[in-house]
């Protein structure tokens, strides 16, 4: 709730100053001559942007485009990044091939973790599936315990695959493993 609250708030502020740039750069070009008198300036008679350039800037033809163009595409991707990060990738249920049998996505998750977590030389494991476009996913992110090598574990997780594939059939089951070593816990002396 809090990220979804802070990204509300950030694409707010966003529309904010997208609305006023926009405003700036379409208005009127007697603006620039009244910009106020603590306008930056760098150092002596060198001026950040003076209301001279500014008025200069904004009679050329390209200038009025460029700005809005550059900002609608600075909308346009912080939009795309923000719908992006609320879209879960993937459908809440997914579709089993008895007629109307359905099973949640976070359970079969909960249920391939598990079962990868009972495999010999597993310390841990974190499952993801993602369902959608006719084909199911499962990402799998093993944690191994020390002295377990990945050929150890491989052939379980195959197995386990191999199930959920035969389950959902017959949906495809593309699986995706990363594996991570667990370092061993060396007692340090002070």
């Amino acid at each position: 709730m809090r990220t979804a609250l802070n990204r509300c708030v950030l694409a707010a502020t966003g529309l904010a100053l997208l609305a006023a740039g926009t405003w700036l750069a379409t208005a009127d070009p007697a603006l620039g001559t009244r910009m106020p008198a603590w306008w930056p300036e760098l150092s002596g008679d060198v001026t950040f942007l003076s209301p001279a350039r500014v008025l200069d800037l904004r009679s050329r033809g390209w200038w009025t485009p460029t700005v809005l163009a550059a900002s609608v595409a600075a909308t346009a991707l912080g939009a795309l990044w923000c719908a992006r990060q609320f879209h879960g990738g993937g459908r809440p249920l997914i579709a089993l091939p008895a007629p109307g049998a359905t099973v949640r996505a976070r359970a079969l998750e909960e249920a391939v973790a598990r079962d990868a977590a009972a495999l010999d030389g597993v310390a841990r494991c974190r499952a993801r599936v993602l369902a959608g476009r006719g084909r199911i996913t499962v990402r799998l992110h093993l944690w191994l315990q020390p002295d377990t090598t990945p050929d150890a574990v491989l052939p379980g997780v195959t197995r386990l695959l191999g199930r959920a594939e035969s389950a959902a059939a017959p949906c495809p089951v593309h699986g995706r493993v990363r594996l991570s070593a667990r370092s061993h816990q060396v007692p340090h002396v002070r």
